[in-house]
């Protein structure tokens, strides 16, 4: 999970820094390329919230599989647990 966010991270470091050049070697003026800058900085920050809500939701979809299956674990040890209880019992009578 980490390297896709670094992965992803590094993409959209990369597309920012890409932009930003592209932009500064445009021939217009430096006003303009101002608000070009900060416009593609908006769209990145959008795209980075889109990101970070998903990444919520994964995180949360992910923990909730994990708590299941710790169950689902717990479930079987207290059934194994039982069951090596039962000649253990027999054997004290």
């Amino acid at each position: 999970m980490r390297s896709a966010g670094s992965f992803i991270g590094g993409l959209l470091a990369g597309a920012a820094l890409g932009a930003t050049i592209a932009l500064l070697y445009a021939p217009q003026s430096g006003e303009d390329t101002r608000k070009q800058i900060k416009k593609k900085v908006d769209e990145l920050e959008d795209e980075l919230d889109v990101l970070r809500g998903k990444l919520k939701t994964k995180g949360g979809e992910l923990k909730e599989d994990i708590k299941q299956k710790i169950h689902e674990v717990e479930g079987r040890i207290e059934k194994m647990v039982n069951e090596y209880k039962k000649p253990q019992e027999a054997k004290a009578k």
